[in-house]
């Protein structure tokens, strides 16, 4: 048997973030992760302002990732150019970075600053009853005074803890690769809201297109669950249609590797108990407007370090506080809204709204870049306010009449 001060399952940004602030602050830190060192992650590869800002809080050197400025949101024939908002919490531009590199970046971080790392190891949630102690890995038992769960999406070990996606909650899927482009060093993401897939039905999501600044851009598309006929999406062939309609303007080569589709869960129904929490996509932390969740997991895990060592014994139940209070209205509204849209009628009416107008634009932007929290001052935080109480009075019929 071996004694840490803290376990932690996972070793994505999440799980690397957490090991980052705890072992700079002179935890004894163990990560452990079933893949090798350089695993790639299925992913958009982009950071918004805020996981660029908590980045650097973090001290990682971000000279390798491609700058971006802003936003290019198309829907039909309309199209924004919105750069990044100048705010007084995070910084005005955001980045790609591959999430090999990305990942590698953080968890090397993290051993310099004293965490063991263990790869190539699945470790589960080791009970005393009904509190975890530790985790099982490699065939021994680390005692831990909290584990961290940071495996996104739910696997065993989150079964285990009951840290699972709310089954009537809305979900969403996406799929992605890369292609080579004489514009993949441009400084502006894009993202086209209107699409429909192969039997011409509505999708509520978006394409993408990511400039890599290394001669690729990240395409890719992805929906939500609430859309009618779900059932029948087929991802590969919405990201072929995708591919087909950015060819010439983006002189989009053929897909440099096969396309790799995953789930986003935005929900869960723990993501904590007695000896542990669970942080990032574990714990449903991911924006049902956009798919992204790289800054919810990055300051989840600061948050559970945090408190961590502030006190270990209460840090569970005063991370479920702090982060329901920080991230929660503005989640549930979004999956709320995720009902609303899954209408075609209604998410292509609001669709012509939400780039209705620069201003307008200028929100929805701050929406789909996470820029919105409860602490979000001017029209994009009311916006929430608002959109939040309306939602919660119309939540019942919104599941009642969800598309099928």
């Amino acid at each position: 048997m071996k004694k840490v001060d803290l376990a932690i399952i996972g070793a994505g940004p999440s799980g690397a973030a957490t090991a980052i602030r705890a072992a700079t602050q002179g935890v004894e830190t163990v990560v452990f992760d079933r893949a090798p060192y350089g695993r790639d992650k299925a992913c958009g590869d982009g950071l918004t302002p805020r996981a660029v800002g908590v980045l650097q809080e973090l001290g990682i050197d971000l000279a390798d990732a491609h700058l971006i400025e802003g936003l290019r949101m198309i829907a039909g024939s309309t199209e924004r150019v919105l750069p990044w908002p100048e705010t007084s919490r995070f910084p005005a531009h955001g980045a790609v970075w591959p999430r090999r590199a990305l990942d590698a970046a953080l968890i090397d971080h993290a051993a310099a600053a004293g965490a063991e790392i263990v790869w190539n190891t699945e470790a589960l949630p080791e009970f005393d009853g009904d509190r975890v102690v530790g985790v099982t890995a490699g065939g021994e038992v680390w005692r831990a005074r909290m584990v961290v769960a940071a495996v996104g999406a739910p696997g065993k070990a989150a079964r285990m803890l009951g840290a699972v996606r709310v089954t009537e909650e809305p979900y969403g899927v996406a799929i992605r690769s890369y292609v080579e482009s004489p514009r993949h060093a441009e400084r502006y993401l894009e993202a086209c809201l209107t699409m429909r897939d192969g039997n011409g039905d509505t999708v509520p999501g978006y394409g993408w297109i990511f400039p890599a600044g290394d001669g690729t851009v990240n395409i890719g598309v992805g929906a939500l669950s609430t859309m009618k006929r779900f059932k029948r999406l087929n991802l590969n062939t919405l990201l072929d249609l995708y591919h087909s309609h950015v060819r010439d303007r983006w002189q989009a080569g053929p897909y440099l590797e096969r396309p790799r589709a995953w789930r986003l869960p935005m929900s869960a129904t723990r993501r904590h108990g007695p000896g542990w929490v669970a942080v990032g996509d574990a714990a449903g932390l991911i924006n049902p407007m956009n798919g992204e969740g790289i800054d919810y997991g990055l300051e989840s895990g600061m948050i559970a370090a945090d408190l961590f060592v502030k006190d270990s014994g209460t840090a569970p139940v005063r991370y479920d506080e702090i982060v329901g209070h920080q991230f929660d209205a503005f989640l549930r509204t979004g999956r709320r809204f995720s009902f609303l849209i899954g209408h075609p009628a209604i998410l292509n009416a609001g669709l012509r709204l939400a780039v209705g107008t620069q201003a307008i634009a200028g929100v929805t932007l701050r929406v789909m870049g996470n820029l919105v929290d409860s602490a979000s001052p001017g029209t994009a935080g009311r916006v929430l306010a608002a959109a939040d109480r309306t939602l919660a009075a119309a939540d019942p019929v919104l599941r009642r009449t969800r598309a099928r």
